[in-house]
């Protein structure tokens, strides 16, 4: 893992030309290598915005080479619990770059990515959730990944969490207390009453992972393959939801050859859009290919949008269609309702119980009840909630750990067991907690978190 006991710097916005640049020092020389930077005599007071030159060189030859604003956020009360000073410059690459290089002459080396971030945890600033929530938000691409994001990192979580852990310590010490007088059993609380605390915790673990479906699919973002045979109107759609040309439309069968992918924001859930080859027998090795890929897209998808024909005549083809995305939930977009029908979704066995919209890509109608019925069945088709407590696959499968823990407790209870043995099976389901905070947590485990953060944050 990282070392803490030195100062780093890094460029804490993102590359590339802009009106302001912010670089970022931390750790226990900030302060020094900062004065070593500026054109002033006087130290930086805490908190306070100074406006000041950037030299660069060395001895009498230095020179301003820009004017910044530089701000000191002494130690405990920063980002990282270090001292940290953030210089903001114009926001030039080359600029930039020198100023991390200056900063590195003068003792500072190089932050690996998410290192501030890891200092914040390692001095108290910021739980693990906490810091998870830091990347999440800075990735969020839709308002709802933000909130969730933002939700967690303003604790959420961890004040659930906290509260699990204290109902089950409470518990668990009126249980070690009976362990002092081995002659009277369940001394200081019945049997009754451990199981009764251990199905109100793993009651409430188990409301929460309800929840992480859903949170899992607004934090990961999800894909829709669009499917059907040629000339349907995939791109159409494709493009109509979109709300720009982004696949090539023609009359021609066998346009699309490839997988075409576009992100698609659907109330607040990151949606990648796919479309795909039409589904025929191929015409040459190309068009094979691209078939291929829209089979192999159907197998990750989270939904499949299957598009129909109603203007032309129903054919098996259309429920081969239908069949190829039978294993995932489907959606089905009768297109072309502006033009004459040769058939209506009611009249066919191969639609039932599936949810079937009538649009017209051309026209545009329709397509507002397309989405909601892609987001119905993207979210398991139930409405999704605003802020999901659960968003992350490593909690979720932390607290399915907690509650089997819990669940095996309850057992040992009803077959009479001895304390000893509730007792480990509870202090394995507060170690699932302490992991998930982050208190206690393999380094292996830390490197796999903080390795997916930018350098700078």
């Amino acid at each position: 893992m990282f070392s803490s006991d030195d100062t780093i710097v890094a460029l804490a916005t993102p590359r590339g030309r802009g009106g302001l640049g912010v670089v970022r020092l931390s750790g226990v020389q900030a302060q020094e290598v900062a004065q070593a930077l500026l054109g002033r005599a006087t130290a930086l007071e805490a908190r306070r915005a100074t406006v000041t030159t950037l030299m660069d060189g060395v001895g009498g030859r230095r020179r301003a080479i820009d004017e910044v604003v530089a701000t000191l956020f002494p130690s405990p009360g920063s980002y990282t619990g270090e001292d940290v000073v953030e210089v903001s410059a114009h926001g030039s690459p080359v600029l930039l770059d020198r100023i991390v290089a200056l900063a590195v002459a003068a003792g500072a080396r190089l932050a690996e990515p998410g290192e501030f971030t890891f200092r914040a945890f390692l001095h108290g600033r910021l739980d693990l959730v906490q810091a998870e929530a830091v990347a999440d938000l800075i990735e969020a691409v839709t308002p709802r990944q933000a909130r969730v994001a933002f939700d967690q990192l303003e604790g959420t979580m961890t004040a659930r969490i906290a509260a699990l852990d204290e109902q089950l310590f409470d518990l668990m010490m009126r249980l070690e207390a009976s362990l002092d007088f081995p002659e009277e059993g369940y001394h200081f609380i019945t049997p009754a009453e451990v199981a009764e605390g251990i199905a109100v915790v793993r009651g409430k673990i188990e409301e929460t992972l309800a929840e992480a479906s859903q949170g899992r699919l607004v934090r990961e973002g999800c894909q829709v393959v669009i499917l059907g045979t040629p000339n349907v109107g995939k791109s159409s759609i494709f493009n109509a939801l979109l709300g720009s040309s982004r696949s090539i439309v023609a009359g021609q069968p066998g346009t699309t050859r490839d997988l075409v992918t576009e992100r698609l924001d659907v109330d607040g859930l990151a949606v990648t859009l796919v479309d795909s080859a039409g589904l025929r027998p191929a015409t040459d090795l190309v068009e094979e290919e691209g078939v291929a890929r829209a089979r192999g897209a159907v197998g990750v998808a989270s939904v499949a949008l299957v598009v129909l024909d109603r203007s032309r005549a129903w054919s098996e083809a259309e429920l081969q269609a239908l069949r190829e995305a039978d294993e995932v939930p489907r959606v089905v977009a009768v297109n072309k309702v502006d033009l004459p029908a040769a058939w209506q979704p009611r009249e066919f066995e191969g639609l039932d119980g599936l949810v079937v919209v009538e649009v017209s890509a051309a026209t545009g109608e329709g397509l507002v009840r397309l989405r909601s019925a892609l987001l119905q069945e993207l979210g398991g088709g139930g409405p999704l909630r605003d802020s999901p407590a659960v968003a992350n696959r490593r909690h979720a499968g932390l607290l399915e750990q907690a509650a089997a823990a819990l669940g095996a407790a309850e057992r040992s209870v009803a077959q009479g067991a001895a304390e000893e043995f509730v007792l480990a099976d509870m202090a394995r389901a507060r170690t699932t907690f302490e992991e998930l905070t982050g208190s206690r947590t393999p380094d292996q485990v830390l490197e796999q978190i903080f390795e997916r953060f930018c350098i700078g944050k």
